[in-house]
């Protein structure tokens, strides 16, 4: 099988800027005005638009076999979408998490990081951690990104609906995740170039919809949530904690 070469495209010639990392302290007290905007199901989404809730797929306690996001971004994802060259899109790997998956994924890197790390205390433990896993907050006022429905993992997809190569996996807690780290490579190989040039179109995409990047993350991006108030230099985020809709809910709104 050959390597995928990207089609042409003005954007995978532009640099990722490489940014800090959050302050989650200050980021936590900016304010929340709670839109009260429904989460809607990605697996109805056309293409070039797919849903890969990769959570459940890996039997993740508490997973749900859906990505749900709230309706403002599933129109920008769409439109980041058809915004792709001809025979790519745009898959969704996780979009609204339950608590209780938060919980499970900060725990497991945690101890992981404990175990591969016995040297270190819990104060660079818990930093370590929150470079690629949310602190699990359900604090209306500071809710983790993924509870809210304003954050999302996405990646590409070629036209025989396979995942680019994008210089790392899906969840690697390595510095290789981080967005920029290709673009400090002096001599890439061609592999980290083409790599490279993924991760520029589709951060270039998200960005031109309005989400923001986590910088320790290249498949992260953020709208409406508190991260991309902080990336985004707005002064209040649009979402808190939310839920699918229940047929219970449903019914208590209605009777």
């Amino acid at each position: 099988m050959t390597p995928f070469d990207l089609p042409p495209d003005p954007r995978c010639r532009t640099p990722i800027p490489a940014l800090a990392e959050p302050r989650w302290e200050a980021l936590s007290r900016l304010p929340i005005d709670a839109r009260d905007e429904p989460l809607v199901p990605l697996s109805l989404a056309p293409e070039p638009l797919r849903a890969f809730p990769a959570y459940a797929r890996l039997g993740v306690p508490g997973a749900v076999a859906e990505c749900y996001v709230r309706e403002g971004v599933y129109r920008r994802l769409l439109a980041a979408a058809r915004s792709l060259p001809a025979g790519l899109g745009l898959v969704v790997l996780d979009g609204w998490r339950p608590w209780r998956v938060q919980q499970y994924l900060f725990d497991t890197l945690h101890e992981t990081l404990h175990d591969k790390h016995p040297d270190l205390d819990e104060a660079a433990l818990l930093a370590r951690t929150r470079e690629f896993v949310a602190l699990p907050s359900r604090d209306p006022a500071a809710p983790s990104p993924h509870l809210t429905g304003g954050a999302v993992d996405v990646t590409l997809y070629d036209a025989d609906g396979l995942m680019l190569d994008m210089g790392s996996l899906f969840d690697e807690a390595t510095a290789a995740s981080h967005s920029a780290h290709l673009e400090r490579l002096d001599a890439p190989s061609e592999a980290q170039r083409r790599a490279r040039d993924g991760r520029r179109l589709l951060y270039h995409a998200m960005a031109e919809q309005g989400f923001t990047n986590l910088p320790s993350e290249w498949w992260h991006y953020d709208f409406g949530d508190q991260l991309w108030a902080h990336y985004g230099g707005h002064a209040r985020a649009h979402y808190g904690p939310t839920e699918p809709e229940t047929l219970e809910s449903r019914w208590r709104r209605q009777l």
